[in-house]
This record gives C-alpha cells, sequence and structure tokens, in this order.
C-alpha cells in the first residue's frame, strides 16, 4: 500500500501551493479579499503580520475542516466553518496581543475580520470539504501566499513612496527632501491600494496572455 501513497511533494501537490501565487491567485485573478488591501496596506509591518496571520488561520482552518468533513451536517456546515474562523482567529488576535502590541494596535479590528474573508470560506467550501488533510493543508498555504505576496507588495510601495520609509527606517535619503523631493500624501489614502493592486493585476495579464483569454 505504501507504494501507491502519493507524495507528499507531488506535481499535483505542488501545483496547490503554486497556482495560487500567479494563475489562481485570488486577489488579482478571482478579486477576493480586496479589502484587506484598502485597509491594512499603508505600511509594510501591518501587512506582513496581516499575511501571515491569514496563512497560520487558512493553513491550521483547512485541516480542521478536512478533518471534520464526514461528520458535518451540510445544513450546518457554514456554521461550524465560521466557528473554526472564528477560533482560530481569537487565537491570532491573542498571540499579536501578546508579542506586537504595537501593529495589533495599528491592525485595530482588521484582525477580527478576518473571519468574514471571503477567501478563506472559499477554501473551506472548494477544497477542505471534500479533499484530505495534507492537500487541504497546502491549498490552504498556497491560497494564503497568493494573498499575502499582494499585501505585501502594496504595503512596500505605499509606504516607501508615501511614507519615504521601509519598517520605519529612512530609505528615501535626506537630500532628496533638501532638493525638493516631496513624500506623495496620496499613497496613503485607500484609493491608491486600488490603484497598486491594479498595476499588479495589468503587469500579470500582460505577461500571461492565456489569462487574459480565459477572462
Amino acid at each position: 500500500m505504501s507504494k501507491n501513497r502519493e507524495p507528499l511533494f507531488s506535481s499535483k501537490n505542488i501545483k496547490l501551493l503554486s497556482t495560487p501565487l500567479g494563475r489562481e491567485n485570488p486577489i488579482t485573478v478571482q478579486v477576493l479579499g480586496i479589502c484587506s488591501a484598502l485597509a491594512v496596506t499603508v505600511k509594510l509591518e501591518p501587512s506582513i503580520v496581516m499575511a501571515l496571520s491569514v496563512t497560520a488561520v487558512m493553513g491550521i482552518g483547512n485541516v480542521v475542516i478536512s478533518l471534520l468533513r464526514k461528520t458535518i451536517a451540510p445544513r450546518i456546515r457554514i456554521i461550524v466553518q465560521l466557528v473554526v474562523i472564528a477560533s482560530l482567529v481569537i487565537l491570532v488576535d491573542q498571540v499579536l496581543k501578546a508579542f506586537l502590541y504595537d501593529v495589533s494596535k495599528q491592525l485595530s479590528v482588521f484582525v477580527g475580520l478576518i473571519i468574514t474573508n471571503c477567501i478563506i470560506m472559499g477554501r473551506f467550501e472548494a477544497f477542505a470539504m471534500s479533499n484530505k488533510t495534507w492537500p487541504s493543508f497546502l491549498d490552504g498555504i498556497g491560497n494564503a501566499a497568493g494573498y499575502g505576496w499582494i499585501l505585501i507588495v502594496v504595503g512596500f510601495f505605499r509606504e516607501l513612496l508615501g511614507s519615504g520609509t521601509v519598517f520605519d527606517y529612512q530609505i528615501i535619503p535626506q537630500f532628496m527632501y533638501d532638493i525638493g523631493y516631496k513624500d506623495n500624501g496620496l499613497m496613503i489614502l485607500p484609493p491608491m491600494a486600488l490603484i497598486v493592486v491594479g498595476i499588479i493585476i495589468w503587469v500579470q495579464r500582460t505577461k500571461d496572455t492565456e489569462l487574459i483569454e480565459e477572462n
């Protein structure tokens, strides 16, 4: 039986990790989780923390739902999924308050709003409810990574161009300001997050002609 067992990192399983980074990215292709891109990407640090928080919730949550999938009655599955997400989000929130209190304050209510993140519920329904534990874990990590790298890129450019800093360290040298350079205050406003995401979508679809044809 062991000879017929699928390797942990078979090509099929690798695709569960890699596809959401590009061709099936939850933000740029499926257009999910846009609220987070607006809310938490003014600076890079909260963007990274939010990405890691969602990764923890999705990875563990997919495993829990996969383990319970045969015992969950269809008519209460949404309630069970919400309970799993809410429990994991509470744990994440407490960890952030204990170890990263300043970042927790910056994220404010948006950590709690992970509960309503449609990416997570979507993966529970579309994948974890009908697949085994290991593939479900990889699917959760892959989709969270696809979501996370978009947040990190948006947060990087918004902080750099909007404040001249990265991780609150001054990156743009003082002499640039002395000769007239000014931070772009528009970058810290929510609409600029949408514009940066739009640019990422444009670049992605320009490079991937098949993606354009599919959409």
